[in-house]
């Protein structure tokens, strides 16, 4: 039917004038309609074959939901001229229907990016709101033979060979599964659902920042049958293309129930009545196709519910219905509490594992991701430091076993070998599932109770474990399993598959490290419900998503033991430390994201979470050769293990690292005066200026910032003219940003006309008999919005602030020590000198140290009888450190690798700005660079920044805001930050500014 005669219908039948448009359907013809009034609705056709009865069944559902009282949206029905819902019409000679809806606004799930957690809850919850208010609804046309009817599902195995090998073997799979299911099935309730509720039938809010279901429409396919079904339906459609499928189906699952509760018995059967939507979809899609169908509607979903049946067979169906317990709040292994009570009962001493052992006591070890014991990754990755520490302890506790690891989120499973992208970035399976026994290699191991072998496993390839063997035992006529990693090669030879083994019979060694993988000798000891269908190996470690599901699976060990054993120490949640920090430290103390992260290591390039949730870190820059670079941390520590005093007593640190830096510096710049922070170091800079030149005055540029003490806190714009801040002082001059993008000046000369600024100052302050103490300036602002200064601005100021006697600070605490690639100092991109440079936190690595170097004239200057002493600054262990960071530079070549590294992602960057115009500018240099978002008319778009920001933070990149209008993101990582980083960067920015809201502007 044409849009031509759609719109007649409309005039002729319904009095409305307007425009029609074609909109896609399964059965029904449909459009839109625009009335000339502005009103909109949608008309649809209903086919020949379409009983008039079962339109009449469609409407009332439609009144019957409006009666209810739902935050769900539903179309109204518009009665025509002679006050009918249905409207009988004549096409092409034949009989159809005509129906007008009111258009229910909203956007298709269909068309919405990203697909939130938050937004598939609310899809649940929704679809459970009309579950509930159709409870009572009753309809003979709902009780029709359907093929897309769940219940009727079979019919499919008519045509199961129409497929091929692994397709036909899903397809038989989830057939044979349904008729196993049947009587438990059978029993479920019932009621009319909606039946199809996918992603073009799904009405989704305009907020694009924070979205939620607001409607569901067309009850095309609405019939009576087990209402479980509805929730089937609408997870086979709303987690296909995510990257964790069952993950997105627990919190629809969640949602739903929310709205209608789900017995045990439903949530039972969900596994297979997902599958089997899928497969009446590829059956009902292969049948078309053989019919040549060309209605493109019929095969939208084809191709992704063949990928998603591949994950979902693949997926252990028990597995899926613990999660789905545990979102509805049952226990997730239904025989939790039943082991709980058996084995309390049952216990057994440790001993009895290891009967060549006196074992009185259990003694934790830290290994957790936050662990001070472990030290960083090198040395927590050596095998002989880890076995010498551990040494140690034995040595403080006789007659004691080393044990932990229970629920302990560990840092050595923070590797791509434990990662899996998933629906919220990446994650990383870091839960420890067992408890390890630190004993000697070679040490008897003998079984916890009788049962039979079911696992002997080794894999030469993938050594978690090393050799592994699990026995199944049984309580209350119900199996449980332990399992045994890390044995010897001959382990596996003392037992066979099927046989028994009794109670304290020996079933291995513990292998030593050339056998059991990569660490030092334990026994990994696990304790499982079920064994989720594995025949080889068995999970030791799991997602801290899923960890209330697996710590039903798998039982705490510590519960079969007649002795004392500790878990993981107690920590403070998120929430408690939040509501500390508000209660007792300062209130202006602020936290980044809008849902603050909790970071407990740092290691390279990246920051990692409490469950070890590993982020790159692309916004500090004060980590310069990495977080906690080895040699860095090893150096400051056997520095601190002999000395650490301060600069009155001689000591040969100071002058190695005074040596080593005057070598990348000008000549000119020969003396170093040292201190703890960039803060200290600007606050000694316009001291020296000061007194140097006798004068007050200070010229600063607008949005700098150089610290927080009072001196530099008055030549700080971005603070004294940002919230809170207080009225610009007396002798502080603030000069424009000198910024060629969007600045006062954007020309070619702009850098001319932004130095002449600081020509209208010196000539102010002549004219009140007064000059120049100093000009100060980041040689790139960072806060101001990662500014590159034109060309010869700095030049031309240098000169002005000279030829009136001043002297000229360089703020190089966040754009020196080979940053800017190119050159060491970003000062010397703009050939200029000056009298006094200052360095920050980046020298030391994150270490308090900071320098101030100068001329020898300015220091002679200085020096006029007080004297200058820092107790902290140029310690030995600073200074250690210090010298420590500048050989790293060197040695890994660092600079170079800002430079290429650096060159690359900006050239990826205005690829990315190519492509999306919401980047406005991309600039910077070596890997100090920033991008800005505005409209087309370079309005800047703050909001824009901060939501690409937090959603960067999600996807696992750490990226921060600043500029005036804090619309400008910052990129300075630090110098370890490498090409593959680079790529994943601008890879995770592309998936965010493809993302609705960054497109609505």
């Amino acid at each position: 039917m044409t849009t031509e005669i759609a719109s007649q219908i409309a005039l002729e039948h319904y009095g409305i004038t307007g425009k029609a448009s074609a909109l896609q359907g399964d059965e029904d013809e449909n459009f839109k309609l625009v009335s000339e009034n502005g009103n909109t609705y949608l008309l649809k056709i209903s086919t020949s074959e379409t009983a008039a009865s079962f339109l009449q069944f469609q409407t009332e559902i439609l009144n019957h939901l409006a009666s209810k009282k739902t935050n769900c949206h539903f179309s109204e029905v518009i009665l025509n001229d002679k006050g009918k819902p249905l409207t009988s019409i004549i096409s092409s000679e034949e009989k159809r229907t005509a129906r007008l809806l009111t258009w229910v606004p909203g956007r298709l799930w269909a068309h919405v990016n990203p697909k939130t957690s938050k937004l598939r809850f609310s899809l649940g919850q929704k679809a459970g709101e009309i579950t509930q208010a159709l409870q009572d609804f009753k309809h003979p046309e709902a009780n029709r033979t359907f093929d897309w009817n769940l219940a009727d599902s079979l019919w499919t195995q008519k045509y199961t060979d129409l497929f091929k090998n692994i397709e036909k073997d899903m397809v038989s799979f989830f057939q044979k599964r349904f008729q196993e299911i049947k009587p438990v099935y059978q029993s479920l309730p019932k009621s009319v659902v909606h039946n199809d509720v996918n992603d073009h039938n799904i009405l989704v809010s305009s907020n694009l920042k924070n979205p939620k279901v607001t409607g569901i429409i067309d009850f095309g396919d609405a019939v009576y049958t087990q209402t479980v079904n509805d929730l089937a339906i609408a997870i086979a459609y709303a987690i296909m293309n995510t990257p964790d499928p069952l993950a997105a189906a627990v919190e629809l699952v969640k949602g739903y129930h929310s709205a209608y509760p789900l017995s045990e018995k439903e949530l039972e059967c969900l596994y297979t009545l997902v599958g089997m939507r899928l497969v009446i979809t590829v059956t009902k899609a292969a049948l078309r196709r053989a019919d040549v169908s060309k209605n493109v509607y019929h095969f939208i979903s084809e191709h992704d519910a063949w990928q998603l049946l591949k994950h979902w067979y693949g997926t252990y169906e028990n597995f899926v219905l613990y999660n789905f317990r545990n979102a509805c709040g049952y226990t997730p292994h239904p025989k939790e509490h039943d082991f709980k009570d058996w084995i309390s009962s049952n216990k057994i001493s440790l001993n009895q594992l290891f009967p060549t052992l006196t074992i009185k006591k259990v003694t934790h070890v830290d290994m957790s991701i936050g662990s001070a014991w472990l030290g960083n990754k090198q040395e927590y990755s050596d095998t002989d430091i880890t076995e010498y520490k551990l040494k140690q302890i034995e040595k403080d506790n006789p007659e004691s076993i080393l044990a932990n690891g229970y629920l302990e989120v560990r840092p050595f499973y923070t590797t791509n070998a434990f990662r899996m992208d998933g629906n919220n970035g990446p994650q990383y399976r870091t839960v420890h599932l067992g408890t390890d026994f630190w004993v000697d290699a070679k040490t008897p191991l003998h079984a916890a109770y009788d049962g039979k072998v079911v696992i002997l496993h080794y894999n030469d390839y993938l050594k978690d474990y090393g050799p592994l063997l699990v026995l199944q035992h049984e309580f209350n006529g119900n199996p449980f399993y332990t399992l045994y990693g890390h044995l010897t090669l001959s382990s596996l030879e003392m037992t066979k598959i099927g046989q028994e083994v009794k109670q304290g019979e020996q079933i291995g060694y513990i292998g030593d490290t050339s056998e059991n993988g990569i660490w030092t000798p334990h026994l990994h000891f696990q304790v499982m419900l079920d064994l989720l269908g594995n025949t080889e190996n068995y999970p030791g470690v799991a997602f801290p998503s899923e960890v209330q599901v697996w710590k039903s699976i798998c039982q705490n060990p510590k519960l079969l033991f007649t002795e004392e054993t500790h878990d993981t120490p107690e920590t403070y949640s998120n929430e408690q430390i939040i509501s500390f920090r508000k209660e007792h430290l300062g209130k202006s103390l602020s936290l980044s994201y809008s849902d603050p992260l909790h970071i407990v290591r740092g290691e390279g390039v990246y920051l990692i979470d409490s469950d070890g949730k590993k982020y790159i870190d692309t916004a500090n820059n004060v980590n310069h050769v990495g977080h906690q670079h080895p040699e860095v941390v090893a150096v400051g520590q056997q520095q601190m293990a002999v000395l650490n005093t301060n600069t009155r007593y001689l000591h040969k640190e100071i002058v190695n690292y005074a040596e080593a830096l005057l070598k990348k510096l000008p000549k000119e710049l020969s003396v170093l005066h040292f201190v703890n922070s960039g803060s200290e170091a600007n606050e000694l800079a316009l001291r020296m200026a000061k007194t140097v030149t006798k004068q007050k005055d200070i010229l600063a540029i607008e949005v700098g910032y150089h610290g927080n003490t009072n001196s530099v806190m008055g030549v700080s714009s971005y603070k004294f003219e940002g919230k809170g801040g207080f009225p610009k002082p007396k002798h502080t001059h603030i000069l424009p940003l000198p910024d060629s993008y969007r600045g006062k000046h954007t020309g070619a000369d702009c850098g001319i006309e932004y130095a002449d600024y600081a020509k209208q100052v010196v000539q102010n302050l002549k004219e009140k008999k007064r000059n120049v103490a100093a000009f100060i300036g980041e040689s790139m602002i960072s806060c101001g919005g990662q500014i590159v200064p034109p060309k010869n601005y700095f030049k031309e100021v240098y000169k002005t602030v000279r030829e009136a006697g001043g002297l000229c600070i360089a703020d190089e605490v966040q754009t020196g020590f080979g940053r800017m690639g190119k050159t060491f100092w970003a000062f010397e991109l703009f050939d200029v000198v000056p009298d006094i440079v200052t360095m920050g936190k980046p020298a030391g690595n994150g270490h308090p140290l900071a320098i101030v170097a100068c001329t020898k004239e300015v220091s002679e200057k200085f020096h006029t009888g007080m004297e200058f002493f820092n107790t902290f600054g140029g310690n030995p262990v600073s200074c250690a450190i210090g010298r420590t960071v500048l050989e790293v530079i060197e040695d890994e070549n660092l600079q170079e690798n800002a430079l290429e590294t650096g060159g690359f992602l900006k050239s990826e960057l205005l690829q990315l700005q190519n492509e999306f115009p919401i980047i406005g500018d991309v600039r910077g240099e070596g890997l100090f660079l920033g991008f800005e978002l505005n409209d087309t008319n370079k309005k800047p778009l703050a909001e824009h920044a901060a939501y690409l920001s937090d959603r960067m933070k999600t996807l696992g990149v750490l990226m921060s805001t600043d500029g005036p209008d804090y619309n400008v993101l910052k990129i300075k990582p630090p110098m370890v930050f490498s090409k593959e980083h680079a790529e994943e960067l601008v890879s995770k920015l592309k998936i965010v500014l493809e993302e609705d809201f960054m497109n609505a502007y």
